[in-house]
């Protein structure tokens, strides 16, 4: 069912690594032209536009593309209370996790009367989406929502694409877990239409531009985050979710396996990848893997994403050489079960987030570890990060010093000024000390 990669007696370069690492087919500028032209008509037509694009696209026209306050109210009254109980654990803990990334103000004095204040203020106004497709995912509204809130955003706006199953309306478990934040401007609108909408404004539904957009979506999605990146900020083009586990010969295959199937049943192209430098550990999770697969209800979905060429077993000759063919990939979802998960940390570089031991699936990260779980996919773990509340901050220096220490520094600004040749940098300082 997966495909097996040994790399035992090789020592392939990371540029080699690179170039054979298993990943899904997807090209996001193929989308490109089609999310453009739906951004333009929702530009052109608002909601007309967003109405149309709703039939055609995702589950029917909805009553209202606002979402009614007394519709949010009514999803939180009838919440599982399970479901409910769940959700306010999960927004508690991603909240206090969350509050320890936001930075303290700090004044550096490099003279008397000459300091530099670093603050980190927030964006004001955010767009996030929440997916519809072949699940409901009422966690991804905490994991956008919370980090904004911690943040401090003042004016936050939820759009979800209408669902055919509840008659064109924004799924109740997306509203109620809106409603149990505190979210009150929620849109019935989906795909790429609604990152135009958020990007650019509809104003006959008196919906304002935001300053950055979040939230994963499919490849029209993905897209349309493309376009409008410049005309707002984004977090990042999400594509289908992946894990890789580096295991050696101490770890359980069961629940190897069972790891591997959780994110599986995500989609067809979600990535499922076991690298180890135990050969007999890798046939037993191969085993585990097609009696899991025969058993939960998405094992169609989870054969198809296993059997895939984004999918596969990797023998290497180490740990060592797991930790560099992970590096270079720079999974998602990082799994270590070895006999040391911390001796291995240090060597980790590149992931989205890294979980150790064999009592931190992924599945806890989903849900109720406190950290985020939008995170980079598609190898932009190399460059970026998760979803954090430093996503909707921006860094302010405040420079004030008064006249002694700026005369202090006079003649070398001049200097430079004048190195430059731009003398009017210079003279701007030179008039504050001439009458």
């Amino acid at each position: 069912m997966i495909t097996t990669i040994d790399l035992r007696g090789s020592h392939p370069t990371r540029g080699e690594l690179l170039a054979m690492l298993p990943r899904p087919v997807v090209d996001v500028s193929t989308a490109a032209r089609s999310a453009e032209e739906l951004i333009h008509d929702v530009r052109d037509r608002g909601s007309a536009a967003l109405l149309d694009q709703a039939d055609r696209f995702d589950g029917g026209r909805p009553d209202a593309i606002r979402v009614p306050q007394s519709a949010i109210d009514l999803a939180v009254e009838q919440l599982d209370p399970e479901v409910r109980a769940a959700l306010i654990e999960a927004i508690d803990r991603v909240r206090v996790a969350t509050r320890a990334q936001v930075p303290p103000e700090r004044v550096t004095e490099l003279a008397d009367g000459a300091t530099v204040r670093q603050r980190w203020a927030p964006v004001g106004r955010v767009g996030l989406y929440v997916p519809g497709g072949k699940a409901v995912y009422p966690s991804s509204v905490v994991m956008n929502a919370v980090p904004a809130q911690e943040a401090g955003v003042t004016s936050i706006a939820l759009a979800s694409p209408p669902q055919r199953g509840h008659g064109g309306a924004v799924h109740p478990t997306i509203l109620g877990a809106a409603g149990l934040l505190g979210i009150t401007e929620v849109y019935a609108m989906g795909g790429a239409g609604a990152i135009g909408a958020f990007a650019y404004g509809v104003d006959d539904l008196g919906l304002e531009p935001v300053d950055v957009v979040t939230g994963p979506g499919n490849i029209f999605v993905a897209a349309a985050k493309r376009i409008v990146n410049g005309q707002v900020g984004i977090d990042a083009e999400a594509g289908t979710t992946e894990i890789l586990v580096i295991a050696d010969n101490t770890a359980d295959p069961r629940l190897i396996a069972a790891d591997l199937v959780s994110q599986a049943e995500h989609d067809e192209a979600a990535a499922s990848l076991l690298v180890t430098d135990a050969p007999e550990l890798a046939v037993e999770v191969e085993r585990w893997l097609e009696t899991f697969a025969n058993q939960t209800r998405h094992g169609a979905r989870v054969v198809e994403a296993l059997s895939g060429r984004q999918s596969a077993v990797v023998l290497v000759d180490d740990l060592a050489a797991a930790v560099a063919f992970s590096n270079a990939y720079g999974p998602e979802h990082l799994e270590v079960q070895t006999a040391d998960p911390e001796a291995l940390l240090d060597g980790i570089t590149n992931a989205g987030a890294i979980f150790l031991g064999d009592h931190s699936p992924v599945s806890l990260g989903d849900y109720l570890a406190g950290s985020n779980h939008v995170l980079p996919t598609g190898g932009q773990a190399r460059f970026s990060s998760g979803l954090g509340a430093f996503t909707f901050l921006r860094p302010q220096q405040i420079v004030r010093y008064d006249k002694t220490s700026l005369r202090a520094v006079a003649d070398h600004i001049v200097a430079l000024s004048t190195s430059e040749d731009l003398p009017a940098h210079g003279e701007a300082v030179t008039a504050r000390f001439t009458s």
